[in-house]
C-alpha cells in the first residue's frame, strides 16, 4: 500500500567538520521521500562518489565549514565567508518561497549550529510570518548533544526559547533506552515542544531489516578495517594502524584503511606511501558500502560518530572505537562509554595511541576484540521510517493536535 503524499519537505542540513550529519540526513531523506517531495539544502561540501537517494533533490548552498579552531571557512575559493553568507541567505529564502513546503525539517538547530543563525533565524522568522499558511517546523536531533560548551547553561536556555517560539516538534533519532534528550539538555525554561524518539536512523533500505546482511564469524576476512568518517581528522588513528600493522600481520590479520573523502591530501599521500612499502596494508579513499565491508571484516576500528556506530550495530562484528574528543567535543566519548557498558565494543582513548607505543596499544585492542563474544543489540533501528510517519502526521493533522505529548 502506497503511503499518502504530503507535498514538499524542505530539509536543511549543515555538516561542518566531518560527514556524519550529511550521511544521517541522506538516510533520513530517503525515508521521508516515501511521503514527501524532499528538497535537501546542503550547507557543506557534497563529496564525490555520494549519490542522493532516489526522489531527493539536493540544493547545494555556497559551502561553509569549520577549521580546527572552529572558525567558519569558505570551501568555495570564489567566495569569502561573508560573501558566502549573503548568497546562502538568498538561496535559502528563495527555496522557501519557490517550493512552498508543507514541512520544514532543520537538522540540529537551535541545539547546535549557532554560527549558522545568520540564515536560519531569517528562515524561521519568514516561516512564522506566513501565519496559517506556514509549513510545520521540526528539528532533527541525533542521540547525544555536545555537553561541554563554555556557556552550556546559556546555550541550553537559548535553544529552549527558540524551540518554543518556532518549532512544532523535535525528533530525537535514538532509542530512549539508550539516550534521552534531557540527559544532555537542561534549560532553565522547559521545552514546550513535543519530543519524539524515532529510533536510530541507519542507511538500511526502507522496509528491510537493518541487521540483514550480517556475515557469520567463520566467513569473515582475516582483516582489520580502520575508518574515521570523512577523514578530515582521522590521521592520528591511521598512523597508529600503520604502526600496528606488522604485529597484526604476524597474528594473521591484514589491514584495510578507509581514509575518507575529506582526508587532507598530505595525509592521503603518507597513507599511500606506507601501503606501497608494506604487504598486508591496503588504503582506499572510500568504499561503496562501509557497513558491508565492516561486516566482512574480523574487527573494525573507528571513531564513534553516530553513523559509524549504526554501521557497527548493523554489522555485529567485534569493534574497537577511538572517540574523537578534541576541544569541547564529548558526544563520541559518551556514546562509546554507553556502548562499552553494554559489552557491545571496546574503547581506546586517542591519547593511548599517541607516541611510539601507540601501534602496540592499537594491536593489543584489536587482538582482544577478536576474542570477544558477539553481543546482540536490542535497540530500535527503524528511525527513518518512523520520522517520516511522525512528520506526515504533523502535516496531516495540523500543529495544534498532531503528535500529542510525545513518547
Amino acid at each position: 500500500m502506497t503511503a499518502p503524499h504530503h507535498g514538499t519537505l524542505l530539509f536543511y542540513c549543515q555538516h561542518s567538520l566531518g560527514l556524519g550529519h550529511l550521511v544521517r540526513s541522506l538516510a533520513l531523506a530517503e525515508g521521508l521521500a516515501s511521503r514527501f517531495d524532499v528538497v535537501l539544502l546542503n550547507g557543506g561540501r557534497f563529496p564525490e562518489g555520494v549519490d542522493p537517494p532516489r526522489g531527493v533533490e539536493v540544493v547545494n548552498l555556497a559551502p561553509l565549514g569549520h577549521d580546527d579552531e572552529y572558525q567558519l571557512i569558505s570551501h568555495d575559493p570564489s567566495f569569502t565567508v561573508e560573501q558566502a553568507k549573503a548568497v546562502r541567505v538568498r538561496t535559502v529564502l528563495a527555496a522557501l518561497a519557490e517550493r512552498r513546503p508543507s514541512a520544514l525539517l532543520i537538522e540540529l538547530y537551535p541545539f547546535g549550529r549557532k554560527k549558522f543563525a545568520f540564515e536560519l533565524l531569517p528562515l524561521l522568522e519568514t516561516v512564522e510570518a506566513l501565519g496559517e499558511r506556514r509549513p510545520r517546523v521540526v528539528c532533527s536531533l541525533r542521540d547525544i548533544l555536545v555537553g561541554q560548551r563554555r556557556d552550556q547553561a546559556g546555550h541550553d536556555e537559548r535553544a529552549s526559547t527558540v524551540s518554543n517560539r518556532f518549532l512544532d516538534a523535535i525528533l530525537v533519532h535514538a532509542d530512549p533506552r539508550f539516550a534521552r534528550l534531557e540527559e544532555s539538555f537542561r534549560p532553565a525554561t522547559p521545552l514546550g515542544v513535543p519530543v519524539h524518539y524515532t529510533g536510530f536512523v541507519t542507511n538500511a533500505p526502507i522496509g528491510t531489516d537493518p541487521r540483514a546482511g550480517r556475515v557469520p564469524a567463520g566467513e569473515r576476512l582475516d582483516r582489520v578495517i580502520v575508518s574515521a568518517g570523512g577523514g578530515m581528522v582521522g590521521e592520528p588513528l591511521f598512523r597508529a594502524a600503520i604502526d600496528a600493522q606488522p604485529i597484526l600481520e604476524r597474528a594473521g590479520l591484514s589491514t584495510l584503511v578507509v581514509a575518507g573523502p575529506f582526508a587532507p591530501p598530505e595525509a592521503w599521500a603518507r597513507l599511500e606511501a606506507a601501503a606501497a612499502e608494506r604487504a598486508g596494508l591496503d588504503v582506499v579513499r572510500y568504499v561503496d558500502d562501509l557497513r558491508a565491508e565492516i561486516a566482512r571484516s574480523t574487527v573494525s576500528v573507528s571513531q564513534c560518530g553516530y553513523n559509524t556506530t549504526m554501521d557497527l550495530l548493523r554489522a555485529g562484528v567485534p569493534a574497537v572505537v577511538v572517540p574523537y574528543s578534541e576541544g569541547r567535543e564529548d558526544e563520541q566519548r559518551r556514546r562509546a562509554a554507553r556502548l562499552a557498558g553494554l559489552g557491545v565494543l571496546g574503547v581506546v582513548e586517542s591519547t593511548e595511541l599517541a607516541g611510539p607505543a601507540g601501534g602496540a596499544r592499537f594491536a593489543e585492542a584489536v587482538l582482544e576484540a577478536r576474542t570477544r563474544p558477539e553481543v546482540g543489540t536490542p535497540f530500535d533501528l527503524d528511525g527513518a521510517a518512523r520520522s517520516a510517519e511522525l512528520i506526515a502526521g504533523l502535516v496531516g493533522a495540523g500543529a495544534a493536535t498532531v503528535l500529542g505529548a510525545g513518547r
